[in-house]
């Protein structure tokens, strides 16, 4: 397993995202879905203790999160793959858009400062 010792920063127009690209070879019979599916909710998107997290997340949240903080990707019939995080989606309706996006929180978040980060991520689809 290989990854770069510190994050890289990918950059939109309102909002900087902190990555880090993870490789490694895959034992058989695993797959990169398989490994995607292990690995998902991050804790970008879920939140840790995971368990605590999920169960937080089932109580408070007043919606399904539908394909929001899910896992979007390829895998090829070999069974090698790149799948990402879906950190803001939309879900059209006709001409009506149902907007999902968030921020990661951990123990030492403001929550302003989550608050904000939500927000413009909000902003860049509504000005998409």
């Amino acid at each position: 397993l290989e990854s770069s010792e510190t994050p890289s920063t990918l950059s939109t127009s309102k909002v900087w995202h902190l990555a880090t690209d993870i490789e490694g070879r895959l034992r058989d019979p695993l797959d990169a879905l398989s490994l995607a599916a292990l690995l998902h909710p991050t804790p970008a998107v879920c939140g840790t203790p995971r368990e605590a997290a999920l169960a937080a997340i089932k109580e408070l949240e007043q919606i399904e999160r539908a394909l929001y903080a899910g896992i979007v990707g390829w895998m090829d019939a070999a069974g090698d793959g790149e799948w990402a995080v879906v950190l803001r989606c939309a879900e059209m309706q006709g001409r009506i858009a149902l907007l999902f996006a968030g921020a990661g929180i951990v123990a030492d978040s403001d929550p302003e400062a989550e608050l904000a980060e939500t927000d413009a991520k909000f902003r860049s689809m509504l000005e998409a």
